[in-house]
């Protein structure tokens, strides 16, 4: 021991320069050993890192995760808190579509719901975010609703109570972006299908048909309002599914002794969720995996008209070149997209021009989809005074001849179908949606019209019929969303009819009718119908003298003439 201890002295004293090499092997040992520490506690760091943002996402950030699942069907809770919102890499060119809007289950939770919408009302704009504030409104409508039902309250007191709602929860939405899209346009030739759908059996088959026969499916974007018997709501919010909670329409089931129609109504299961037979389809998986499927859900008592569910669909826009606005019960025609693109640039006033028809009609294939043969356009060129003590006199619109095949381009017509109309985004920007019309069936057409011309856009009919759609009397059965209104305000005597009657005044004041005038408005203490009247108003291009001078409308004799111009093609 003493002879190698002496050894190695004498080495090491003999020979500095060795010493100091086991020095310099010893110190690169250490720094070896902390590098590999180093580098192993940072991909420990990493890991938790990935761990929680994979967390992040699966609890509901990127919806594409989430588990679709029957069993979580609740009504959105207004401003829910959240903890603070993770940063997201906005490396997307469409940073306002982040963080995806959840589609699946129904009713889903908007995370971070309360930054999201305090970020949209302050310049920072996202369609979850959007989607948010409509749910805070629907959330609260829900409750408003059994409350008025439950206190018998007073038509006029039930309007006056859900337009002072629309005014806090939804205003300030419009008052943040009036004057301009939401979101800058996209030039990319890609479109946004505003589908209104109401206990709808064919939405499915309608987006199978827009998808299959688009020439570019990648660029078609959808936004449907799922308005749904969902089950019976519980007072927390949830929803029970079992039984049959729903009832069906009108079915005709057999004559009565006067050889009439006899129809019952029946307790009936919930409906079925188009959106999820279609998200779940393997072969259409994919459009909602990208973000091409925007839906809200409103549960039946607090659907209240198309003109509603239109406005609410609008705000699923999210910055696509081309809006188009139709029903959910549609068939195709081969790359009817492109088609139609084609046509509207073919009008003599692109961009400012809107394309809307009637399409033809189809009778149920059991909810198979079939192409559309196409055929020469109809121009809608006629209307009337309606008869009806229920629609107190409104405009109704109808058509007109057809193209007959040699035209150049597209000729001008007067008005817009409310069931089918396409046109550059901008229309949203120059003509944005009413909110202040929950319960109105009739009159939006004519207002859509009256409005968007007078706002400068030109109306067209195109020249080749790309869409069918499924017409639907009454003896179809078909749930009608004035049942549900009825039912939930039997007690008052509030029926949708009561309703409709006043919201409408907004309609009649807007085109002209003298006892809709703001003076006798007054005089019944009812001008409060008119609120924010102004911003949804006649446009500023053109006066609503010269559209009834155009059209030949007589509002003081209640007569809609024969529109030559519009039946011979004379305008382009």
């Amino acid at each position: 021991m003493m002879q190698r201890k002496s050894r190695g002295s004498g080495q090491s004293q003999a020979n500095p320069t060795l010493h100091n090499r086991k020095k310099g092997r010893r110190k690169s040992r250490n720094y070896a050993e902390s590098f590999i520490v180093s580098f192993l506690g940072s991909m420990f760091a990493l890991m938790c890192c990935c761990f929680f943002v994979f967390s992040y996402i699966s609890n509901g950030e990127d919806s594409d995760l989430a588990p679709v699942t029957g069993k979580q069907l609740r009504l959105p809770h207004h401003e829910k808190k959240a903890p603070e919102l993770p940063e997201v890499q906005k490396f997307n060119s469409n940073p306002h579509l982040i963080p995806r809007l959840p589609i699946l289950p129904v009713f889903p939770e908007i995370p971070h719901s309360s930054r999201l919408i305090d970020e949209t009302l302050h310049g920072k704009p996202t369609i979850a975010g959007i989607v948010a504030i409509l749910h805070n409104f629907v959330a609260k409508f829900h409750n408003l609703n059994i409350k008025l039902a439950a206190d018998k309250t007073s038509p006029v007191n039930i309007v006056h109570q859900v337009f002072e709602l629309i005014q806090e929860e939804l205003r300030p939405l419009d008052e943040a972006y009036r004057g301009k899209t939401v979101f800058p346009v996209r030039e990319d030739e890609s479109i946004f299908m505003s589908l209104a759908s109401f206990r709808e059996y064919l939405l499915k088959a309608t987006l199978v048909a827009a998808f299959s026969n688009a020439k570019s499916p990648d660029k078609l974007f959808i936004g449907a309002v799922v308005q749904n018997c969902f089950g019976k709501v519980n007072a927390d919010g949830s929803i029970d599914t079992e039984g049959k909670p729903c009832r069906t329409g009108f079915v005709v089931t057999g004559k009565n002794k006067a050889g009439r129609d006899q129809t019952t109504v029946s307790d009936a299961p919930p409906d079925a969720n188009g959106i999820e037979d279609f998200c779940t389809d393997p072969d259409y998986k994919k459009y909602c995996d990208s973000g091409q499927v925007r839906v809200m859900y409103v549960h039946e008592p607090e659907a209240v008209g198309p003109a509603m569910a239109r406005y609410y669909a609008s705000k699923l826009w999210g910055g696509e070149t081309y809006f188009v606005q139709s029903d959910s019960h549609l068939q195709f025609a081969k790359h009817w997209d492109s088609k139609y693109i084609a046509e509207v640039k073919a009008t003599s006033n692109y961009p400012k021009s809107v394309l809307s028809s009637y399409p033809p009609g189809f009778h149920d294939s059991g909810g198979a989809v079939q192409v559309v043969n196409e055929s020469p356009g109809a121009r809608l060129c006629s209307c009337e005074f309606s008869h009806s003590e229920i629609e107190q006199d409104i405009i109704r619109i109808n058509t007109g001849s057809n193209y007959k095949g040699t035209e150049a381009r597209p000729t001008q017509i007067p008005f817009i179908a409310a069931g089918f109309f396409f046109a550059h985004a901008d229309f949203l920007r120059d003509v944005p949606f009413d909110p202040f019309l929950p319960w109105a069936f009739m009159g939006e057409e004519i207002a859509l019209s009256v409005r968007a011309w007078t706002s400068g856009w030109d109306i067209y009919a195109p020249r080749k019929n790309l869409i069918a759609h499924q017409y639907r009397p009454g003896r179809m059965g078909l749930p009608k969303f004035w049942e549900g209104v009825n039912r939930l305000y039997r007690g008052s005597g509030a029926g949708n009819n009561n309703l409709q009657g006043r919201t409408v005044q907004r309609v009649k004041n807007l085109i002209g009718y003298e006892e809709s005038s703001m003076e006798n408005l007054q005089k019944k203490k009812d001008a409060w119908i008119l609120t924010e009247q102004q911003h949804y108003g006649i446009g500023r291009e053109r006066t609503l003298k010269k559209y009834m001078e155009w059209t030949g409308i007589d509002m003081e004799n209640r007569k809609c003439p024969a529109i030559k111009w519009c039946n011979t093609g004379e305008l382009e």
